[in-house]
């Protein structure tokens, strides 16, 4: 039997005349309605914002946490099967024949840069160090935290956040867009990549709806990418200058970067990235990746020569064997909460009736067994240490829950959120290449990048604190100052400061071009995948993007500045995690067809 060519009438109904001139109506009144009330909500009621994110996002973690482990490691094993077979891997993303549009070494640079700058800069030195006190490992007593014994594991999770998984998140969204827009000469958005699954009704409200989700999960992913970059710009900026009006300083305490501090920040960054969009020198973000590129090649060959390098290729070698050793279950070893029956069914019967005194302390994903016994109050506390570390031990299940909805969860939704934005981004540079040639490109190939940045930069830091010649001073600094901390116990003098200066421009300069490429991706989405859009759209979408982080920041009251950053991107991340795995369905079943087509010699739109 035959198969009938594939639906390619995607119409998206754009305004013929007027203020939103060849925009989609609908996309841009309902997306911008979305953050518009959720500025005001935090603008005008911040304590109940964030009371209320926080409750959402935790009832969210507990009924979805499963969820999300195991359809990113889905995503993970589906592209490596499209790009092993024959008939799908060797497709072109284009006409047959047609030349890539950039050299391997710009289009790297590129996905490079839109994918991981920002977060390489940030925790480039904070995830290896949290997770070599903390991780799955840890908390199921095999090693102690902070110990030689400890690294290794620490190193599985920070190539799990950083490996393979998370460059496949953005893959699934990348190559989904690349090959309806290339081999079927569709739009460039979001709902062109379920067409196979929904037909004509793209062209409706539900495919509305699609590029929605895509433009909302896009603002919230941006946003928490600007939020960790400022605070890491305004940690570079006070060891330049020490204007102590940009941190908190609390005697006893790391400092930290003040409201008043982030809010400046964000109004610089954000205004060079509107100006930006606007003057037209967004068109050089090609030139603007490879000197982020190159940068970033300087910072790391510091860190190779003054650094721990042997330390950390030893650690990069013995880590990324136990990383594929244990990469199926990393992929789909999920947690859900334990519930209060469980815990006491699990508890010695001297513990039982205790269990309602022993159940926070069993079950807390950051603390330890002697964090545990020391917090016991009453008849809990004249329990005998045998009987404690059964009742520590009966609720590891809960302390795993806790640790991977704060650690691997949050990382998931963050990329799913960043992905629409970074995958419409490879889609638009990675025209004439394969699908095999895309995934391995954009998966393996910055992957192992990443790794080695995490080894070299985040090993000598580990290394300064395992000889004990850093004291505590790179674990006792903030999150976002650790990157400099580290590079304070390495070098000093001239050198110290040329390298701090040399570091904040770099933060900046992936900051502006993270948050212009991602005013662009918004106004693509919104013009049906239009990439000629005009100013003052641009300047709304920047508006807004600086007002959603702005208001949020500070509706986190005392709180840790990002967490209503992190609970509003967490909970906007599920509904389009669900459109990713409507993707993946919808590009297997073109793939499957289209095969069938060409040996049919049914002719394919592009062609």
């Amino acid at each position: 039997m035959s198969i009938k060519p594939p639906f390619t009438d995607v119409e998206i109904s754009k305004q013929p005349d007027g203020f939103y001139k060849d925009n989609s109506l609908p996309i841009a009144l309902i997306s911008k309605g979305i953050m518009v009330a959720l500025v005001l909500w935090a603008l005008v009621w911040p304590a109940n914002a964030n009371s209320t994110l926080g409750s959402w996002n935790w009832s969210l973690l507990e009924g979805f946490n499963q969820f999300y482990i195991i359809i990113v490691g889905f995503f993970a094993f589906f592209l490596f099967v499209i790009a092993l077979l024959p008939q799908s891997g060797g497709k072109v993303m284009g006409t047959p024949g047609e030349a890539p549009e950039f050299s391997n070494f710009s289009w790297f640079s590129m996905m490079f840069g839109a994918g991981l700058g920002v977060g390489l800069m940030v925790f480039a030195t904070a995830e290896p160090l949290g997770l070599w006190g903390s991780n799955p490992v840890v908390l199921a007593g095999d090693v102690a935290g902070k110990t030689e014994e400890g690294v290794q594991a620490a190193y599985r999770y920070t190539f799990l956040h950083y490996g393979f998984h998370a460059w496949s998140i953005y893959v699934v969204t990348g190559l989904s867009l690349a090959y309806f827009a290339y081999t079927r000469d569709m739009p460039l958005t979001i709902r062109t990549a379920l067409t196979p699954l929904l037909g004509k009704m793209v062209n409706g409200f539900v495919g509305h709806i699609v590029d929605v989700l895509g433009v909302v999960a896009t603002i919230l992913g941006v946003s928490v990418t600007i939020g960790f970059g400022v605070s890491q710009f305004i940690d570079g900026l006070y060891n330049i200058s020490g204007m102590d009006w940009l941190m908190n300083i609390t005697e006893g305490e790391p400092p930290t970067p003040s409201k008043v501090g982030l809010v400046a920040g964000l109004m610089v960054i954000m205004g060079l990235s509107i100006i930006s969009a606007v003057s037209g020198v967004g068109r050089g973000v090609k030139y603007l990746s490879n000197l982020n590129l190159v940068l970033s090649l300087i910072l790391l060959f510091t860190f190779v020569f003054f650094g721990s390098f042997g330390f950390a290729m030893s650690t990069y070698g013995s880590a990324f064997i136990d990383y594929i050793i244990n990469f199926v279950s990393l992929s789909f070893g999920s947690y859900g909460p334990q519930s209060a029956a469980d815990f006491a069914a699990a508890l010695p019967e001297a513990a039982k009736p205790l269990a309602d005194d022993l159940i926070g302390g069993a079950t807390n994903a950051w603390g330890s067994f002697d964090g545990f016994k020391g917090g016991l109050e009453g008849a809990a506390a004249e329990l005998d240490d045998e009987t404690l570390m059964a009742a520590y031990a009966a609720g590891e299940g809960g302390r795993q829950f806790g640790w991977q909805a704060g650690w691997t969860t949050f990382y998931w939704a963050w990329w799913i959120a960043f992905s629409p934005f970074v995958g419409l981004f490879l889609a638009r540079i990675s025209k004439g290449r394969t699908v095999r040639e895309f995934i391995l490109g954009c998966v393996i190939a910055p992957a192992l990048v990443c790794f080695a940045w995490m080894t070299i930069l985040g090993g000598t830091a580990i290394d300064l604190e395992l000889t004990g010649d850093a004291a505590g001073a790179i674990t006792g600094a903030s999150q976002t100052n650790q990157l400099f901390a580290t590079l304070g116990q390495m070098i000093e003098g001239g050198m110290l400061s040329g390298l701090t200066v040399m570091c904040v421009i770099l933060i900046m300069t992936f900051l502006v071009t993270s948050a212009d490429s991602g005013i662009l991706v918004m106004n693509t989405i919104m013009s049906g995948g239009d990439t000629t859009v005009g100013n003052k759209h641009k300047i709304i979408w920047g508006l807004i993007l600086t007002a959603v982080i702005g208001t949020l920041i500070l509706a986190a009251g005392d709180n840790n500045p990002m967490d209503a950053l992190k609970n509003a991107m967490i909970i906007g991340a599920l509904p389009f995690t669900m459109v990713m795995g409507l993707m993946c369905v919808s590009l297997a079943k073109a793939l499957y067809n289209d095969g069938k087509r060409a040996k049919q010699g049914v002719a394919e739109p592009a062609e």
